[in-house]
């Protein structure tokens, strides 16, 4: 809403404090609701240009840009023979390291300025403490688990071979594996479906 109310050249511009409604504003409400105009300003980029959605400079700018990056790339993956070829090298994964590392890079030197990490920061802010993980699995439900799955092994046995070559001569014939896999996972488990289409089609390894 902010972001629409700046492109459609407000005067001034009011971001509520989420508990507003309730309650005097805290600090940190506040600074969360101060944080979304610092963005769009200082982070986000597209409030630099006026009239940003109504065929700007801007737009035609970063469009262009967008398409010759992504050009550039499909020739770097054509050069390297395809993408089967680039993997050989590592090429993709290379590329997702070294632009993983300028983003570490310009976090830190602060090139790249992120609202409420590396800029504006909080100087009242205490030590943060991560939030504790609720989804992990207890010890009990994964030995619980692992017995549901050797249950339904065991109540399926008679049944699983002849499902899992009917997923292969699908696979093996252009049929529709999807279709197939929705009556498979009746009475296969996931790693039988698996080594059942890894016996005929291989399973890929990358050179090192």
């Amino acid at each position: 809403q902010a972001l629409m109310a700046i492109y459609d050249n407000c005067n001034s511009l009011h971001t509520n404090a989420y508990d507003e409604a309730v309650t005097a504003p805290t600090e940190e409400s506040v600074r969360r609701a101060v944080a979304i105009q610092l963005i769009i300003t200082k982070e986000l980029g597209l409030a630099k240009n006026e009239n940003a959605l109504q065929g700007s400079f801007i737009m035609e700018e970063l469009t262009d840009l967008v398409e010759e990056a992504v050009l550039s790339e499909l020739e770097n993956l054509d050069a390297r023979g395809g993408v089967l070829g680039a993997m050989e090298t590592q090429y993709q994964r290379g590329k997702i390291q070294d632009e993983s590392m300028l983003y570490e890079e310009g976090k830190h030197d602060g090139t790249l300025p992120i609202i409420g990490v590396n800029t504006f920061l909080n100087p009242n802010a205490g030590e943060y403490k991560a939030p504790e993980v609720i989804t992990r699995a207890s010890k009990a439900e994964k030995e619980g688990q692992i017995k549901n799955l050797e249950a339904f092994r065991r109540r399926n046995k008679a049944k699983a071979p002849a499902a899992l070559k009917k997923l292969q001569r699908a696979a093996q014939t252009g049929g529709n594996i999807f279709a197939e896999l929705m009556e498979t996972v009746r009475y296969a488990s996931l790693g039988e479906i698996t080594g059942a289409l890894y016996e005929i089609g291989g399973r890929y390894r990358r050179n090192m």
